[in-house]
């Protein structure tokens, strides 16, 4: 296993201790484990490229524990009534329509190359700092007033590259 890999590995067992701490509402733990995995993700990613050691698992397990972080913390938030019901709802829905968009391709026999696109970057960014700044807010009281335009710019985001995907699996089906 290279190190890239191991880096992301990582970054999913940090998913069931991220949760506990904001269930447990540790929100200092949880803002430092978050913040962790964000550097992970950048880190596997730089040392991939440089060190040319990118491999498929990298390329499926990469997307999937950033999937698996962000859905994680979003469903977690919204239970907890941290963040409004619509927009882990639209996070989530975003993600398990590309996920079975990506299985009838390969169900109807079409092959596909996991390439991130410029706006899931953005998306993934956005929806990265939105849960920071959640974290973030329980000690700062000035931050909440700052949120509600913070989710709006994350669901914008998060329906154009889910509208953006749609329309790159509807090119590989009817080409």
């Amino acid at each position: 296993m290279n190190l890239p890999n191991f880096l992301t590995l990582t970054r999913i067992l940090l998913v069931p201790f991220f949760v506990t701490a904001v269930v447990y509402r540790h929100f200092s733990y949880a803002i430092g484990i978050f913040f962790v995995a964000g550097v992970t993700d950048g880190l596997d990613g730089l040392l991939a490229r440089s060190l040319h050691q990118k491999t498929k698992l990298g390329a499926i397990l990469d997307p999937l524990a950033d999937k698996l972080l962000l859905t994680s913390a979003y469903v977690t938030l919204g239970t907890l009534h941290l963040i409004p019901f619509w927009l882990p709802v639209v996070v989530v829905s975003r993600d398990v329509i590309i996920a079975l968009g990506m299985l009838v391709i390969v169900l109807f026999g079409y092959s596909y190359e996991i390439r991130p696109r410029m706006v899931s970057k953005v998306t993934t960014v956005f929806q990265i700092v939105t849960v920071l700044a959640v974290l973030c807010s329980q000690y700062c009281p000035y931050l909440p007033y700052y949120l509600l335009g913070l989710y709006v710019i994350t669901v914008i985001f998060t329906v154009a590259s889910g509208l953006y995907y749609m329309y790159l699996g509807m090119k590989i089906l009817n080409p």
